[in-house]
Protein backbone atom coordinates (compact mmCIF):
# COMPACT_ATOMS: atom_id res chain seq x y z
CA UNK A 1 0.00 0.00 0.00
CA UNK A 2 2.53 2.53 0.87
CA UNK A 3 4.19 2.02 -2.77
CA UNK A 4 0.95 2.74 -4.03
CA UNK A 5 0.45 5.02 -2.02
CA UNK A 6 4.30 6.93 -3.43
CA UNK A 7 3.39 6.25 -6.97
CA UNK A 8 0.34 7.61 -7.16
CA UNK A 9 1.54 10.46 -5.60
CA UNK A 10 4.40 11.00 -7.78
CA UNK A 11 2.02 10.37 -11.00
CA UNK A 12 -0.40 13.06 -9.30
CA UNK A 13 2.66 15.17 -8.83
CA UNK A 14 3.83 14.78 -12.51
CA UNK A 15 0.17 15.48 -13.78
CA UNK A 16 0.49 18.89 -12.33
CA UNK A 17 2.91 19.69 -13.30
CA UNK A 18 2.49 18.89 -17.05
CA UNK A 19 -0.93 21.04 -17.16
CA UNK A 20 1.85 24.02 -16.39
CA UNK A 21 0.32 25.11 -12.94
CA UNK A 22 3.34 27.03 -10.73
CA UNK A 23 5.66 24.69 -9.23
CA UNK A 24 4.22 25.86 -6.02
CA UNK A 25 0.87 25.62 -6.20
CA UNK A 26 1.40 21.82 -7.87
CA UNK A 27 3.25 21.24 -4.27
CA UNK A 28 0.40 22.76 -2.11
CA UNK A 29 -2.30 20.72 -4.45
CA UNK A 30 -0.43 17.19 -3.56
CA UNK A 31 -0.21 17.99 -0.51
CA UNK A 32 -3.52 18.93 0.16
CA UNK A 33 -5.22 15.64 -1.89
CA UNK A 34 -2.22 13.25 0.49
CA UNK A 35 -3.86 14.77 3.34
CA UNK A 36 -7.46 14.70 2.25
CA UNK A 37 -7.36 11.29 1.07
CA UNK A 38 -4.65 9.46 3.80
CA UNK A 39 -4.89 11.45 6.97
CA UNK A 40 -7.40 12.26 9.58
CA UNK A 41 -5.97 15.39 10.52
CA UNK A 42 -7.16 18.52 9.18
CA UNK A 43 -6.24 19.65 6.16
CA UNK A 44 -6.97 23.73 6.29
CA UNK A 45 -5.71 24.49 9.70
CA UNK A 46 -2.30 21.88 8.54
CA UNK A 47 -1.40 24.19 5.72
CA UNK A 48 -2.14 27.76 7.09
CA UNK A 49 0.25 26.65 10.00
CA UNK A 50 2.59 25.55 8.20
CA UNK A 51 3.01 28.02 5.21
CA UNK A 52 2.84 30.93 7.61
CA UNK A 53 5.98 28.48 9.76
CA UNK A 54 7.74 28.06 6.66
CA UNK A 55 7.77 32.03 5.19
CA UNK A 56 8.41 33.67 8.10
CA UNK A 57 11.23 32.22 8.99
CA UNK A 58 14.27 34.23 10.05
CA UNK A 59 16.57 32.62 8.73
CA UNK A 60 14.98 32.60 5.44
CA UNK A 61 15.69 36.27 4.59
CA UNK A 62 19.23 35.85 3.64
CA UNK A 63 17.74 34.37 0.53
CA UNK A 64 16.29 37.47 -0.82
CA UNK A 65 19.17 39.66 0.32
CA UNK A 66 21.57 37.42 -1.40
CA UNK A 67 19.49 37.42 -4.41
CA UNK A 68 19.56 41.35 -4.24
CA UNK A 69 23.15 41.72 -4.03
CA UNK A 70 23.63 39.19 -7.26
CA UNK A 71 20.89 41.51 -8.99
CA UNK A 72 22.65 44.34 -8.49
CA UNK A 73 25.93 42.76 -9.21
CA UNK A 74 24.43 41.91 -12.69
CA UNK A 75 23.13 45.43 -13.73
CA UNK A 76 26.41 47.31 -12.44
CA UNK A 77 29.67 46.64 -14.51
CA UNK A 78 31.49 44.51 -12.02
CA UNK A 79 30.21 41.38 -12.77
CA UNK A 80 31.80 42.28 -16.79
CA UNK A 81 35.04 43.39 -14.86
CA UNK A 82 34.94 40.21 -12.90
CA UNK A 83 35.12 38.03 -16.14
CA UNK A 84 37.21 40.28 -17.60
CA UNK A 85 39.68 39.91 -15.27
CA UNK A 86 39.24 36.03 -14.79
CA UNK A 87 39.74 35.71 -18.28
CA UNK A 88 43.28 35.77 -19.07
CA UNK A 89 43.67 33.48 -16.48
CA UNK A 90 41.50 30.70 -17.41
CA UNK A 91 42.39 31.21 -21.12
CA UNK A 92 44.75 28.46 -21.31
CA UNK A 93 42.31 26.11 -19.29
CA UNK A 94 39.95 23.97 -21.54
CA UNK A 95 36.54 25.26 -21.00
CA UNK A 96 37.63 28.14 -20.13
CA UNK A 97 34.43 30.65 -18.71
CA UNK A 98 32.58 27.64 -17.69
CA UNK A 99 34.79 27.30 -14.49
CA UNK A 100 33.33 30.36 -13.17
CA UNK A 101 29.94 28.15 -12.34
CA UNK A 102 31.82 25.72 -10.09
CA UNK A 103 34.50 28.47 -8.88
CA UNK A 104 31.48 31.01 -7.90
CA UNK A 105 28.98 28.37 -6.48
CA UNK A 106 32.19 26.79 -4.51
CA UNK A 107 32.68 30.39 -3.21
CA UNK A 108 29.26 31.56 -2.79
CA UNK A 109 28.26 28.15 -0.96
CA UNK A 110 30.89 29.20 1.85
CA UNK A 111 29.04 32.62 2.57
CA UNK A 112 25.28 30.95 2.28
CA UNK A 113 25.02 27.46 3.20
CA UNK A 114 21.93 26.70 0.85
CA UNK A 115 21.53 25.50 -2.65
CA UNK A 116 18.97 27.68 -3.87
CA UNK A 117 20.70 31.08 -2.92
CA UNK A 118 23.93 29.61 -4.58
CA UNK A 119 22.53 28.13 -7.50
CA UNK A 120 20.21 31.82 -8.33
CA UNK A 121 22.63 34.74 -7.42
CA UNK A 122 25.68 32.55 -9.22
CA UNK A 123 23.44 32.34 -11.73
CA UNK A 124 22.11 35.48 -12.42
CA UNK A 125 26.07 36.85 -12.85
CA UNK A 126 27.18 33.70 -14.49
CA UNK A 127 24.48 32.77 -17.23
CA UNK A 128 24.24 35.79 -19.63
CA UNK A 129 27.62 36.48 -19.12
CA UNK A 130 28.63 33.34 -20.53
CA UNK A 131 26.04 33.20 -22.66
CA UNK A 132 26.85 36.75 -24.14
CA UNK A 133 30.21 35.21 -24.94
CA UNK A 134 28.81 32.80 -26.84
CA UNK A 135 28.95 29.69 -24.32
CA UNK A 136 26.22 27.08 -24.79
CA UNK A 137 23.43 27.32 -22.62
CA UNK A 138 23.43 23.30 -22.35
CA UNK A 139 26.57 22.74 -20.53
CA UNK A 140 26.46 26.40 -18.74
CA UNK A 141 23.38 25.59 -17.25
CA UNK A 142 24.13 22.27 -16.40
CA UNK A 143 27.22 22.86 -14.75
CA UNK A 144 25.11 25.79 -12.85
CA UNK A 145 22.57 23.12 -11.97
CA UNK A 146 25.28 20.64 -10.18
CA UNK A 147 27.46 23.40 -9.01
CA UNK A 148 24.34 24.71 -6.94
CA UNK A 149 24.78 21.70 -4.62
CA UNK A 150 27.77 23.07 -3.22
CA UNK A 151 25.60 25.08 -0.93
CA UNK A 152 24.73 21.87 1.04
CA UNK A 153 28.38 20.29 1.19
CA UNK A 154 30.76 22.99 1.91
CA UNK A 155 30.31 24.59 5.15
CA UNK A 156 28.67 26.28 7.21
CA UNK A 157 25.75 24.11 5.71
CA UNK A 158 22.55 24.33 7.43
CA UNK A 159 21.70 20.66 6.77
CA UNK A 160 24.77 19.52 8.35
CA UNK A 161 23.49 20.97 11.61
CA UNK A 162 20.24 19.94 11.06
CA UNK A 163 21.71 16.05 10.87
CA UNK A 164 24.88 17.23 13.28
CA UNK A 165 22.23 17.44 16.28
CA UNK A 166 19.96 14.79 15.08
CA UNK A 167 23.08 12.00 15.36
CA UNK A 168 24.15 13.57 18.26
CA UNK A 169 27.46 14.18 16.71
CA UNK A 170 30.18 16.95 16.39
CA UNK A 171 29.21 19.92 14.11
CA UNK A 172 32.69 21.33 13.92
CA UNK A 173 33.85 17.97 12.95
CA UNK A 174 31.12 16.94 10.31
CA UNK A 175 31.66 20.30 9.21
CA UNK A 176 35.79 19.51 8.73
CA UNK A 177 34.61 16.14 7.02
CA UNK A 178 32.90 18.45 4.19
CA UNK A 179 35.62 20.38 3.17
CA UNK A 180 38.00 17.58 1.36
CA UNK A 181 34.75 16.52 -0.07
CA UNK A 182 33.39 19.69 -1.25
CA UNK A 183 37.33 20.49 -3.02
CA UNK A 184 37.07 17.21 -4.29
CA UNK A 185 33.62 17.29 -5.48
CA UNK A 186 34.73 21.11 -7.28
CA UNK A 187 37.64 18.96 -9.00
CA UNK A 188 35.47 16.77 -10.43
CA UNK A 189 33.14 18.78 -11.70
CA UNK A 190 36.37 21.21 -13.30
CA UNK A 191 37.50 18.50 -14.86
CA UNK A 192 34.46 17.02 -16.65
CA UNK A 193 34.09 20.80 -18.31
CA UNK A 194 37.68 20.00 -19.74
CA UNK A 195 36.71 16.42 -20.86
CA UNK A 196 33.75 18.18 -22.49
CA UNK A 197 35.54 20.87 -23.85
CA UNK A 198 38.00 18.64 -25.33
CA UNK A 199 35.58 16.30 -27.09
CA UNK A 200 33.63 19.54 -28.44
CA UNK A 201 36.38 22.38 -29.16
CA UNK A 202 33.90 24.04 -31.69
CA UNK A 203 31.79 25.24 -29.31
CA UNK A 204 34.01 26.59 -26.80
CA UNK A 205 34.56 30.78 -27.85
CA UNK A 206 38.14 31.37 -29.27
CA UNK A 207 40.55 31.98 -26.48
CA UNK A 208 41.55 35.65 -26.30
CA UNK A 209 44.67 36.93 -27.26
CA UNK A 210 47.91 35.18 -25.36
CA UNK A 211 48.67 38.20 -22.84
CA UNK A 212 52.10 38.27 -21.11
CA UNK A 213 51.81 38.10 -17.08
CA UNK A 214 52.25 41.78 -16.70
CA UNK A 215 49.05 41.85 -18.56
CA UNK A 216 47.61 39.23 -16.73
CA UNK A 217 48.12 40.82 -13.26
CA UNK A 218 46.79 44.55 -15.04
CA UNK A 219 43.71 42.33 -15.71
CA UNK A 220 43.35 40.65 -12.43
CA UNK A 221 42.88 44.43 -11.04
CA UNK A 222 39.17 44.23 -12.38
CA UNK A 223 38.41 41.21 -9.90
CA UNK A 224 39.17 43.09 -6.78
CA UNK A 225 35.91 44.40 -6.15
CA UNK A 226 34.05 41.06 -6.35
CA UNK A 227 37.07 39.46 -4.16
CA UNK A 228 36.30 42.39 -1.60
CA UNK A 229 32.66 41.98 -1.52
CA UNK A 230 33.19 38.22 -1.13
CA UNK A 231 36.17 38.58 1.90
CA UNK A 232 33.27 41.27 3.46
CA UNK A 233 30.87 38.96 3.57
CA UNK A 234 32.32 35.22 4.29
CA UNK A 235 34.81 37.39 6.89
CA UNK A 236 31.67 38.44 8.45
CA UNK A 237 30.40 34.89 9.01
CA UNK A 238 33.06 33.06 9.97
CA UNK A 239 34.62 35.79 12.32
CA UNK A 240 31.59 35.51 14.04
CA UNK A 241 30.74 39.18 13.86
CA UNK A 242 27.64 38.74 12.11
CA UNK A 243 24.83 35.75 11.04
CA UNK A 244 24.42 34.64 7.68
CA UNK A 245 21.41 37.13 7.13
CA UNK A 246 23.64 39.96 8.83
CA UNK A 247 26.02 38.91 6.58
CA UNK A 248 23.99 39.55 3.43
CA UNK A 249 22.53 42.92 4.60
CA UNK A 250 26.53 43.75 4.61
CA UNK A 251 26.99 41.99 0.49
CA UNK A 252 23.67 44.57 -0.20
CA UNK A 253 24.88 47.87 0.67
CA UNK A 254 29.03 46.21 -0.40
CA UNK A 255 27.35 45.74 -3.81
CA UNK A 256 25.54 49.10 -3.84
CA UNK A 257 28.46 51.18 -2.46
CA UNK A 258 31.23 49.26 -5.37
CA UNK A 259 28.33 49.63 -8.38
CA UNK A 260 27.79 53.64 -7.16
CA UNK A 261 31.84 54.25 -7.17
CA UNK A 262 31.98 52.28 -10.52
CA UNK A 263 29.05 54.82 -11.79
CA UNK A 264 27.29 51.53 -13.55
CA UNK A 265 23.94 51.64 -11.53
CA UNK A 266 21.24 53.85 -12.24
CA UNK A 267 18.49 54.76 -10.37
CA UNK A 268 15.93 52.88 -13.23
CA UNK A 269 19.09 49.53 -12.99
CA UNK A 270 18.45 49.94 -8.95
CA UNK A 271 14.46 49.74 -9.26
CA UNK A 272 14.84 46.68 -12.10
CA UNK A 273 17.06 44.78 -9.51
CA UNK A 274 14.78 45.21 -6.67
CA UNK A 275 11.81 44.19 -8.80
CA UNK A 276 13.41 41.13 -10.26
CA UNK A 277 14.77 40.05 -6.84
CA UNK A 278 11.32 39.97 -5.30
CA UNK A 279 10.04 38.46 -8.08
CA UNK A 280 12.44 35.40 -8.45
CA UNK A 281 12.19 35.25 -4.58
CA UNK A 282 8.75 35.20 -4.85
CA UNK A 283 9.09 32.04 -7.05
CA UNK A 284 11.25 30.44 -4.22
CA UNK A 285 9.08 30.76 -1.35
CA UNK A 286 6.08 29.94 -2.78
CA UNK A 287 8.09 26.67 -3.70
CA UNK A 288 9.27 26.34 0.18
CA UNK A 289 5.92 26.76 0.91
CA UNK A 290 4.23 24.15 -1.00
CA UNK A 291 7.79 21.71 0.06
CA UNK A 292 6.54 22.55 3.51
CA UNK A 293 3.23 21.93 3.70
CA UNK A 294 3.98 18.70 1.27
CA UNK A 295 6.73 17.59 3.88
CA UNK A 296 4.05 17.69 6.62
CA UNK A 297 1.58 15.60 4.76
CA UNK A 298 4.28 12.86 4.29
CA UNK A 299 4.93 13.03 8.08
CA UNK A 300 1.66 12.55 8.52
CA UNK A 301 0.31 9.28 5.94
CA UNK A 302 4.11 8.24 7.51
CA UNK A 303 5.33 7.56 4.70
CA UNK A 304 8.97 8.28 4.82
CA UNK A 305 9.27 6.70 8.33
CA UNK A 306 7.68 3.22 7.27
CA UNK A 307 10.04 2.93 4.17
CA UNK A 308 12.58 3.64 6.11
CA UNK A 309 11.79 1.14 8.68
CA UNK A 310 11.11 -1.37 5.96
CA UNK A 311 14.81 -0.84 4.55
CA UNK A 312 16.38 -1.44 8.20
CA UNK A 313 14.56 -4.60 8.67
CA UNK A 314 16.49 -6.13 5.28
CA UNK A 315 18.94 -6.74 7.46
CA UNK A 316 21.62 -5.60 4.06
CA UNK A 317 25.91 -5.76 4.08
CA UNK A 318 26.85 -1.84 4.84
CA UNK A 319 27.61 -1.35 0.78
CA UNK A 320 24.26 -2.82 -0.27
CA UNK A 321 22.52 -0.57 2.72
CA UNK A 322 24.06 2.14 1.28
CA UNK A 323 22.98 2.00 -2.44
CA UNK A 324 19.17 0.84 -1.04
CA UNK A 325 19.71 4.40 0.96
CA UNK A 326 20.83 6.20 -1.84
CA UNK A 327 18.09 5.35 -4.18
CA UNK A 328 15.57 6.15 -1.51
CA UNK A 329 16.87 9.58 -0.47
CA UNK A 330 16.72 10.34 -4.28
CA UNK A 331 13.08 8.97 -4.57
CA UNK A 332 12.24 10.84 -1.28
CA UNK A 333 13.75 14.02 -3.03
CA UNK A 334 10.30 13.66 -4.99
CA UNK A 335 8.62 14.77 -2.19
CA UNK A 336 11.06 16.11 0.16
CA UNK A 337 13.19 19.16 0.70
CA UNK A 338 16.58 18.16 2.05
CA UNK A 339 16.49 19.26 5.73
CA UNK A 340 12.86 17.66 5.78
CA UNK A 341 14.51 14.09 4.27
CA UNK A 342 16.99 14.25 7.58
CA UNK A 343 14.50 15.25 9.97
CA UNK A 344 11.86 12.75 9.04
CA UNK A 345 14.01 9.61 8.37
CA UNK A 346 17.52 9.97 11.31
CA UNK A 347 15.66 8.56 14.29
CA UNK A 348 14.45 5.41 12.41
CA UNK A 349 17.39 4.95 10.12
CA UNK A 350 20.45 5.87 12.45
CA UNK A 351 20.10 2.36 14.68
CA UNK A 352 20.55 0.54 11.06
CA UNK A 353 23.33 2.46 10.18
CA UNK A 354 25.03 2.01 13.60
CA UNK A 355 24.85 -1.51 13.84
CA UNK A 356 26.25 -1.71 10.21
CA UNK A 357 29.51 -0.33 11.69
CA UNK A 358 29.19 2.59 9.65
CA UNK A 359 30.73 5.63 10.97
CA UNK A 360 28.46 8.67 11.70
CA UNK A 361 30.61 11.24 10.39
CA UNK A 362 31.27 9.76 7.51
CA UNK A 363 27.47 8.84 7.23
CA UNK A 364 26.49 12.87 7.38
CA UNK A 365 28.85 13.28 4.31
CA UNK A 366 26.88 10.61 2.44
CA UNK A 367 23.75 11.83 3.73
CA UNK A 368 24.46 15.31 1.98
CA UNK A 369 25.64 14.28 -1.01
CA UNK A 370 23.10 11.86 -2.02
CA UNK A 371 20.51 14.87 -0.59
CA UNK A 372 23.06 16.93 -3.35
CA UNK A 373 21.51 14.59 -6.08
CA UNK A 374 17.85 15.00 -5.43
CA UNK A 375 18.24 18.59 -6.11
CA UNK A 376 18.99 18.54 -9.53
CA UNK A 377 16.23 15.20 -10.29
CA UNK A 378 13.00 15.64 -11.54
CA UNK A 379 10.37 15.99 -11.00
CA UNK A 380 11.35 17.94 -7.75
CA UNK A 381 14.42 19.03 -8.02
CA UNK A 382 14.82 22.36 -6.29
CA UNK A 383 17.85 23.85 -8.46
CA UNK A 384 15.91 22.58 -11.45
CA UNK A 385 12.92 25.28 -10.18
CA UNK A 386 15.21 27.61 -9.47
CA UNK A 387 16.62 27.72 -12.84
CA UNK A 388 13.72 27.18 -14.34
CA UNK A 389 12.69 30.58 -12.65
CA UNK A 390 15.88 31.96 -14.19
CA UNK A 391 16.18 30.78 -17.60
CA UNK A 392 12.26 30.09 -18.50
CA UNK A 393 13.49 26.56 -19.89
CA UNK A 394 11.07 23.70 -19.33
CA UNK A 395 12.01 20.95 -16.67
CA UNK A 396 12.81 17.77 -18.38
CA UNK A 397 15.16 20.03 -20.30
CA UNK A 398 16.93 21.23 -17.17
CA UNK A 399 16.84 17.92 -16.25
CA UNK A 400 19.01 16.58 -19.28
CA UNK A 401 21.47 19.17 -19.20
CA UNK A 402 21.85 18.13 -15.66
CA UNK A 403 22.24 14.21 -15.93
CA UNK A 404 25.84 14.67 -16.48
CA UNK A 405 26.34 16.36 -13.14
CA UNK A 406 24.19 14.09 -10.99
CA UNK A 407 26.52 11.27 -12.57
CA UNK A 408 29.60 13.18 -11.48
CA UNK A 409 27.88 13.17 -7.86
CA UNK A 410 27.32 9.04 -7.81
CA UNK A 411 30.83 8.92 -8.97
CA UNK A 412 31.98 11.41 -5.72
CA UNK A 413 29.51 9.10 -3.48
CA UNK A 414 31.62 5.87 -5.07
CA UNK A 415 34.67 7.99 -4.21
CA UNK A 416 34.00 8.48 -0.85
CA UNK A 417 32.59 4.97 -0.35
CA UNK A 418 35.89 3.22 -1.58
CA UNK A 419 38.35 5.57 0.16
CA UNK A 420 36.55 7.02 3.61
CA UNK A 421 39.39 8.98 4.19
CA UNK A 422 38.52 11.70 2.02
CA UNK A 423 35.93 12.50 4.25
CA UNK A 424 37.58 11.13 7.57
CA UNK A 425 40.86 12.33 7.47
CA UNK A 426 39.89 15.72 8.74
CA UNK A 427 37.67 14.96 11.68
CA UNK A 428 41.08 12.66 12.62
CA UNK A 429 43.09 15.11 13.05
CA UNK A 430 41.33 18.26 14.64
Amino acid sequence: MDILTAALLIALLIAILASGLWIGLALLGVALFAMQAFSARPAGDSMVLTIWGSTSNWTLTALPLFLWMGEILFRSRLTEDMFRGLAPWLNRVPGRLLHTNVLGCGIFAAVSGSSAATCATIGKITLPELKRRGYPDAISMGSLAGAGTFGLLIPPSIIMIVYAVAADVSIAKLFVAGVIPGLMLMAIFSAYLMLWAWRHPEQVPSADPGMSLGDKLRAGRHLFPITSLIVLVIGAIYSGLATATESAALGVAGALVLSQIDGSLTWARFVDGLYAACRVYCMIGLILAGASFLTLAMGFIGLPREVAQFIGGLHLSPGWLLLMLMLFFILLGCFLDGISMVVLTMAVLLPTVQAAGIDLIWFGVFVVLVVEMAQITPPVGFNLFVLQGLTKRELPELARMAMPFFLLLVLAVWLIYRFPAIVLYGPSVM
